[in-house]
């Protein structure tokens, strides 16, 4: 691992999901960006546990669809954020499991730093959070940023 320092910062990855969690964390990691002149990357991954759990045969394919556009919409509202901040980012919408999409995005694209949110967007994800954000800190090769 290479040694941390602000001024090292030239990529952020913020793993978002439309909750007020992330949104704060795009936030900050906005601000940060903008003092080392860095990049935001956001990311949106829709999870396929989800998928497979509240969904079966067709109806999956309109879950998915569904999921899809909640990333999108918020992606959209995340690059609005830094674009009104004038700070450079970029955006994926993927499909996996959260922590491996946001670790393998973070190893693929030379991240310095990732900042997420506590807690997902849903009430039964929030006794996870633990899971995607304990995970990711768990595996991931940079310094994760954890914002209340």
């Amino acid at each position: 691992m290479k040694k941390f320092s602000f001024e090292n910062i030239h990529q952020v990855l913020v793993p978002i999901d439309g909750s007020d969690y992330s949104v704060r964390a795009v936030e900050y990691a906005t601000g940060l960006a903008k003092t080392q002149n860095a990049q935001v990357m956001l990311v949106y991954v829709v999870d396929e546990l989800v998928v497979d759990q509240f969904s079966s045969g067709p109806k999956k394919d309109e879950v998915e669809a569904e999921l899809k556009n909640d990333g999108q919409r918020a992606i959209h509202y995340a690059e609005s954020l830094t674009q009104k901040a004038g700070v450079k980012s970029s955006s994926m919408l993927l499909k996996g499991r959260p922590f491996e999409q946001i670790v393998n995005t973070t190893k693929s694209f030379n991240i310095d730093l990732v900042v997420m949110g506590t807690y997902g967007r849903h009430g039964a994800e929030r006794i996870l959070i633990g899971s995607v954000a304990e995970r990711v800190i768990e595996y991931s090769p940079c310094p994760v940023l954890v914002v209340k």
